[in-house]
């Protein structure tokens, strides 16, 4: 299993009350750990500043149960995801629009993407929607400058010269971050593949733990 020795690392001095361990972990996850609840609840900013707040709150409160099984950010994006399905299950309702994660174009290094319509079967549909959720989390566990380069190249369908004036790079060198940028998402998709189920078993039950309890 893989070692997140960096964010043990965070998560204690935090534990141990360390102002610029919380603005570091605040720096690094509050803005991703926002477009993540925000892609999953239909753009609904007001609901998502909630989800994302209580997720926050949550989440530090419980954080000495982080074991670094995964990412500190992928443990925060499972509380999230567990919040989104709490928020939904306390009205009674989860609206077809609130799914846990969209479609992505295919490209190289990308799952593809699943056959659409209504023959598919319940458990095609779940796997499908696990995997664009790994996709989402994946782009967010990469350097921003690497995810921003990846979503203008394949969400935005972007050549790479506007990638490059958009990076202020040359041509050249927007192709080879591009490379870089590919195989960093590969790596952080068949980790998250890989360690998804082990992570998720222990992970989930606590989060729903919690918030039976509070």
């Amino acid at each position: 299993m893989t070692s997140h020795s960096e964010d043990l690392a965070l998560a204690g001095r935090m534990l141990a009350g360390d102002a610029e361990a919380f603005e570091s972990f605040a720096e690094r996850h509050t803005r991703a750990l926002y477009r993540f609840a925000l892609s999953r609840l239909a753009g609904d900013r007001e609901l998502t500043r909630e989800i994302a707040q209580t997720t926050m709150c949550k989440a530090l409160a419980k954080l000495d149960t982080y074991r670094g099984d995964a990412a500190l950010f992928t443990w925060l994006c499972a509380c999230c995801r567990n919040e989104i399905l709490m928020h939904f299950r306390s009205r009674r309702s989860a609206p077809e629009e609130v799914e846990l994660a969209e479609g992505t174009a295919p490209a190289p290094g990308f799952p593809p993407a699943g056959p659409s319509g209504g023959g598919r079967s319940a458990e095609a549909a779940l796997l499908e929607r696990e995997a664009a959720e790994r996709v989402h989390l994946a782009l967010d566990l990469l350097p921003p400058h690497y995810a921003r380069a990846l979503e203008w190249k394949y969400l935005e369908s972007l050549p790479v010269r506007d990638i490059a004036a958009r990076l202020g790079l040359q041509p050249k060198a927007a192709e080879s971050l591009l490379t870089r940028a590919r195989q960093a998402f590969r790596a952080a998709y068949e980790s998250l593949r890989a360690g998804r189920a082990a992570f998720a078993a222990g992970l989930d039950e606590r989060v729903l733990d919690h918030g039976r309890a509070t």
